[in-house]
This record gives structure tokens, C-alpha cells and sequence, in this order.
């Protein structure tokens, strides 16, 4: 595999992982199940809405994905970068679908977040 072909790879992976961890958010929230446990008669009984195990199910696809990218980048580099889109979709996504009010500290926090992420990718020749 040739170099822009990996570089292209890391990319979809990413984005895939982003996807994974955002929708694994929205749909535990849709779902408004955090599920519950109880022991009745020595059995260990779990139950959990639909859209809140998909949601599990997601987010546990992102973890697993995320192990894979750790490994493929700095973890220095990477950590910060996935954490803060993360973060500002998330804001992004709780006003579009949640219709969540987003404070102005809000939004001037999610401006620093992706004022980093630019200055740690910028390339100082």
C-alpha cells in the first residue's frame, strides 16, 4: 500500500470513528433508557430500550476503532485531535437534534477547541 493510500486509510478511519462515537451519543440520549439491573430469584436480569443497545453497540464499535487508530498515530497528536471533534459535533449535534441551548461560553469554548486543533496541525517550516 502506497503512502497517500495509507494516509487516506487513517482518514476514513477516523471518520468512521467520529461517526461511530457520535451517533453511539445521540442514540443513548434518543433511547433515554440507561438501562437497569436486578437480581430477582438468583437470576441477573438486564433490560435496555432498543435505541439506547444500538447506541451501546456503537459506541463500543468507536472504542474498539479508536484502539486501532491509538496505535497508528502519536497518541500526543491523535488524543487531543479525536477528543475535540468529538466535543464540538457533540455541541453541534445536541443543538440540532436535542434542540439543547448552547451558551455563549459554550460556543467560545468549541472556538478554542478547533482554534487548537489548528494550531496543533499547523506546520511551522
Amino acid at each position: 500500500m502506497k503512502k497517500g493510500e495509507k494516509n487516506i486509510m487513517k482518514i476514513v478511519l477516523i471518520c468512521i470513528y467520529l461517526i461511530l462515537t457520535l451517533s453511539g451519543l445521540i442514540l443513548l440520549k434518543k433511547g433515554g433508557n440507561p438501562g437497569s439491573l436486578a437480581i430477582e430469584n438468583g437470576n441477573a436480569n438486564f433490560g435496555i430500550s432498543l435505541v439506547s443497545l444500538l447506541g451501546l453497540v456503537c459506541y463500543l464499535c468507536s472504542f474498539l476503532l479508536f484502539t486501532r487508530i491509538v496505535v497508528m498515530f502519536d497518541l500526543s497528536y491523535i488524543m487531543p485531535i479525536c477528543t475535540g471533534i468529538v466535543q464540538v459535533l457533540t455541541l453541534v449535534a445536541s443543538k440540532v437534534i436535542f434542540k439543547e441551548t448552547i451558551s455563549t461560553y459554550g460556543i467560545i469554548g468549541a472556538c478554542l477547541v478547533i482554534i487548537g486543533i489548528v494550531v496543533m496541525n499547523w506546520k511551522v517550516s
